[in-house]
């Protein structure tokens, strides 16, 4: 870790401090909710559990490598689902836990937590973080907004001044019995807290909340109303504990018939592991700051697994980020992982010197405080949806209601049933939601050939025939995951649109994001299909991209040759209409070079006319792969095609080429340069053994001077030219755009 120095430096200790405040009544909470089914009694023994986990897991987690600001603490998901675990486990029917009572229950419930660490770390080593991370917005949702809930609830025993622990069930039956001056002190911490920024801006808003609930709680019980308010976290400053420092997991292990407690051990541990890494990276989205890098979930993950297990060994708790400190932290100037360990510094001295003195703190002042955090934790994605609710229109409103329903139904689950069917129901939601966009149909959109052309000039006669013959060619643009869930409606869609005269289905992959293996035969059957019907399969996708990747050994690319597969749509389009072309021609003509009488510019020319021109033309033969120009050269020629084929490309800022457009015998390439007197816009390279008439600037003056008319007449069919090249390139933005 990389010390800071000066003001940086000066910032991270204040920010260390300050959190630690802010995270000192928040770890003792949690660590008490999680132990609050044992009854009053063990409070203390929570509050250390919760401050343990704080200061070991924030320790751990830096030394591992984090370098952030961002501080660790128990989370009162994982927390609510220890205190869960160890309901079931007190009240379960199992001998070994009946007869062996607390001294077994207590060295389970750590294993679980230990357990749970474990898995967590293996979820990150095993590259699930990504994935656990990308779990639908709605489900998300859902469990935080139970978590708020849940927090809620559990403070209605301490805010009522109830002495002993109870359920929020039992509370709430409870609530005519409440003592008004509990009440009373709660309202004015809740307010106090709420509204401390306006007053005193300077001091965190847990702190002024927890001095007035605690200033008062004093006040009316030195004014004789003792027994009108609720209890502290202990009777008195304590010197021995219930809960063993160190969980005596060798002890379990030697006991008799422990075995059939691991199905327990692991279930839970599991559960625990999927909640608090699910907790953990939506904690790491929430605290991630503008301009920042990305937070890697994996890393994350298996810093706080490896953590929390070290700290289940010291008798803590399964911990997460931190939300409302780690923020006070940045706020206060925090910004390097030193903060973190300042504030951990300050828990510890906390934990070992000053720990009794907070047996005095009363719980209704801490479930106050608490009470206050839980409703700023209620996800405000939720709110936005139901204000979107009454005012999206009838298309959308279906939409909102389905989240809205996944996000109560997560909720509900988790707070009215159980915590661990919730997880493993959200998990079952988020795979079905993924099923269900995912098996809606890939097509982004799909035409023929008569729609879109491919961007390769030909002659007017060509182009005549592909006006007649181009609605054969079908193209169809996919997008998204192309698996068993999709495939097949791509197929049937083929099937369908092939029922009219068909001969080339063009298949764009460029914006699949995932072909499996299912997909991959789905398209060898097409191929197939289509092949016994005389008809064509062709792909496109980018050389570099995951479908050329995952396509690179299938036996649909084996099947098509490297001869129907490209690397642009362009390029495959233009390869139908080539061959639509070949089937139409006259044998012999595709390799018969042009005389200069056949080429499109001179289109209307007389004989003598096209003699005049002849005299100015030079003719000259370039290999494949000769560059002919490059963009920006000087340019004083252009050239008419009469044998084979040219493309035209940009060169890119980042390295590579953006190919333009192709040029077809008979067509022309170069005029720009020649008639503005410009440097070359395009490079312009063969593709195969090219044969070109060439006119260059003095030759062209030569003949304006000589035969005039002659001169106008082929500007004047080369500017029909250039208008009809403006017109394919607006459709080409059109393209582009769409």
């Amino acid at each position: 870790m990389q010390i800071p120095k000066g003001g940086d430096l000066r910032n991270d200790i204040i920010g260390g401090l300050v959190s630690a405040g802010v995270a000192l009544p928040l770890a003792m909470g949690y660590g008490m909710f999680a132990f609050i089914v044992l009854g009053n009694e063990y409070f203390p023994d929570g509050a250390l559990a919760g401050l343990v986990t704080a200061v070991i897991v924030g320790i751990v987690c830096v030394a591992l490598g984090d370098k952030s600001s961002n501080l660790y603490a128990p989370r009162v998901t994982t927390t609510f689902f220890i205190g869960i675990l160890l309901y079931n486990l007190v009240h379960a029917d199992v001998p070994i836990l009946k007869s062996g009572g607390l001294e077994v229950i207590i060295p389970v419930i750590f294993s679980i937590v230990l357990l749970a660490g474990v898995f967590q770390a293996l979820f990150g080593l095993a590259r699930l973080g990504t994935l656990i991370k990308h779990t639908p917005q709605p489900v998300m949702a859902g469990f935080q907004n139970a978590a708020a809930l849940l927090l809620i609830l559990v403070q209605l025993a301490n805010i009522f001044g109830f002495d002993k622990s109870t359920s929020f069930i039992q509370a709430l039956k409870d609530a005519p019995h409440a003592k008004p001056l509990s009440v009373a002190i709660a309202i004015a911490a809740v307010v106090a807290m709420w509204n401390s920024k306006r007053f005193l801006p300077r001091v965190p808003p847990v702190a002024v909340g927890l001095a007035v609930g605690t200033v008062l709680y004093y006040a009316f019980g030195l004014a004789g109303f003792g027994l009108q308010l609720g209890p502290t976290i202990g009777s008195g400053p304590f010197n021995s504990y219930k809960l063993p420092n160190f969980p005596q997991f060798g002890d379990l292990a030697r006991t008799a018939g422990v075995v059939s407690l691991l199905p327990t051990i692991v279930g839970g541990a599991l559960a625990l592991a999927i909640i608090a890494s699910i907790d953990a990276l939506l904690c790491a989205k929430i605290l991630a700051r503008p301009g920042e890098p990305k937070v890697d979930g994996d890393r994350l993950l298996m810093r706080l697994g490896a953590a929390n297990a070290v700290a289940a060994g010291a008798g803590g708790i399964t911990g997460g980020l931190n939300i409302g400190p780690s923020r006070d932290n940045q706020v206060f100037g925090g910004r390097s992982a030193l903060s973190a360990l300042v504030n951990a510094a300050v828990l510890l001295v906390t934990l070992v010197v000053l720990f009794p003195a907070l047996s005095f703190l009363p719980c209704v002042a801490i479930s106050a405080v608490i009470l206050v955090i839980a409703v700023q934790h209620v996800d405000p994605w939720s709110l936005r949806l139901v204000r979107r609710l009454a005012s999206a229109s009838s298309s959308h409103r279906w939409k909102v209601l389905l989240d809205l329903l996944v996000v109560l139904l997560v909720a509900v689950l988790s707070v009215a049933i159980d915590i661990v069917v919730a997880v493993f129901v959200g998990v079952a939601i988020a795979a079905l939601l993924f099923m269900v966009r995912m098996s809606r149909s890939i097509i982004r959109r799909q035409y023929r050939g008569t729609s879109v052309r491919s961007r390769k000039f030909r002659p007017l006669p060509d182009m005549d025939a592909l006006t007649r013959s181009a609605s054969s060619i079908l193209v169809m643009e996919l997008q998204g995951a192309l698996f068993f869930g999709s495939a097949e409606k791509v197929a049937g869609e083929i099937a369908l649109q092939t029922q009219q005269d068909t001969r080339y289905v063009i298949l764009d992959l460029r914006r699949v994001s995932e072909i499996d293996s299912t997909g991959s035969e789905v398209l060898q059957d097409i191929n197939s299909d289509l092949a016994s019907r005389n008809q064509h399969l062709l792909l496109s996708f980018p050389l570099a991209s995951l479908p050329a990747e995952q396509l690179a050994d299938s036996s649909v690319v084996i099947a098509l040759t490297r001869s129907r597969l490209f690397p642009d749509l362009d390029r495959a389009i233009a390869w139908a209409e080539d061959d639509l072309l070949r089937a139409e021609a006259r044998p012999g003509d595709e390799q018969a070079e042009l005389a200069l009488d056949q080429v499109g510019i001179l289109a209307g020319f007389t004989p003598a006319e096209i003699a005049e021109v002849e005299k100015r033309v030079t003719r000259a033969v370039y290999e494949p792969g000769r560059v002919i120009f490059g963009e920006g050269d000087p340019g004083n020629e252009l050239f008419i095609i009469a044998k084979g084929t040219a493309t035209a490309s940009l060169r890119q800022a980042g390295g590579g080429d953006i190919r333009l457009v192709s040029f077809a015998p008979g067509t022309v390439f170069g005029e720009l340069a020649m008639l503005d007197a410009g440097t070359r816009s395009a490079t312009v390279s063969t593709e195969q053994e090219l044969v070109c008439y060439v006119l260059a600037d003095k030759d062209f003056a030569a003949l304006s001077e000589r035969s005039p008319a002659v001169a106008i007449k082929l500007l004047s069919n080369l500017a029909r030219r250039m208008s009809h090249r403006l017109r394919e390139a607006n459709r080409t933005i059109q393209q582009l755009e769409e």
